[in-house]
């Protein structure tokens, strides 16, 4: 009798646990991203990679957006790499300004406080700050003038030079914030949801200069200021590396996902042509527990 229960209760938790516990396949995962972002107008760009099993999902990954202030991820790398180069040292200082050339003539323009995201800083123009602390004020408070400052000081040109060293051969780095002569021209930043993928993996994993350079950036990263669409719905205590960007119509965040167990993930989310910018970010942000939870179940 005993033996003929036990039998039992072994074939109902076979039946039953798959049930409770379901595996999803990552097709499927796929479709339901699509689909909920399907109830958006827009172009969205995904890619979600595994950094212990190199498992990846990606949807219009090749596909170029406005990076939006994405592109101060690739000027952050830079700064590190020239700093370990010998170029500057990281905490040096470093003069605050406000004038910078247009790339298309070379004539001067300057920032309005009123459209940036930190106006704190431009009470410091004409005084002089550590080199890290405007990186970090680029990062988490998304500073546009801190970021001229910096593409300054180590180049365009060499942020996309690092970027191709990286396997990143779709983001541009041309130029500041705010060049309106350069945007007229259609001469824009532009990345892909791949590209975001890549240097981000590499930081994730130490590939950036070295381990302590890119712990280093990890560190500024985890401090963003605006987390309105990977972490949104993710438990408290998963942590998340990222860098937004947001203009009328494009938003975007791309980082590390890292959990309390030391399991990471690096995700990706970008768009375009959205008329609902409110709606196009909550649908992000659900598509970011999304994955989140497809990641605790695998």
């Amino acid at each position: 009798m005993t033996t003929t229960v036990s039998a039992i209760l072994l074939t109902l938790s076979v039946m039953i646990l798959p049930t409770l516990n379901p595996k999803m396949n990552p097709e499927k995962l796929k479709e339901q991203i699509k689909a909920e972002l399907a109830k958006q107008k827009g172009t969205f760009g995904i890619a979600f990679k595994n950094i212990q099993t190199g498992e990846e999902i990606l949807i219009n990954e090749r596909i170029n957006f406005h990076a939006a202030s994405t592109m101060k991820t690739p000027v952050l790398i830079e700064a590190y790499k020239q700093a370990e180069a010998g170029k500057f040292n990281i905490d040096q200082p470093i003069l605050v300004k406000n004038e910078f050339k247009s790339i298309v003539d070379g004539s001067l323009y300057s920032l309005d406080a009123g459209d940036d995201s930190d106006s704190l800083l431009y009470t410091k123009v004409g005084t002089k700050l550590p080199i890290y602390d405007l990186l970090y004020l680029m990062i988490i408070k998304s500073s546009n003038l801190a970021t001229n400052i910096i593409i300054d000081l180590v180049g365009a040109q060499n942020a996309n030079k690092t970027m191709r060293e990286l396997g990143a051969h779709d983001i541009q780095v041309l130029r500041g914030v705010e060049d309106s002569k350069a945007f007229q021209k259609g001469m824009n930043n532009t990345t892909t949801a791949y590209d975001q993928m890549l240097i981000f993996e590499a930081m994730a994993t130490g590939k950036i200069v070295n381990k302590k350079s890119s712990d280093a950036m990890i560190k500024i990263l985890l401090d963003q200021a605006f987390n309105d669409k990977i972490p949104a719905q993710l438990p408290k205590n998963v942590k998340v590396a990222h860098k937004t960007g947001w203009i009328k119509g494009i938003n975007h965040d791309a980082g590390i996902v890292y959990l309390p167990d030391g399991r990471k993930y690096v995700l990706v989310l970008l768009s375009k042509e959205m008329t609902d910018d409110k709606a196009g970010v909550a649908a992000m942000a659900n598509v970011s527990k999304m994955v989140y939870d497809y990641f605790v179940g695998s």
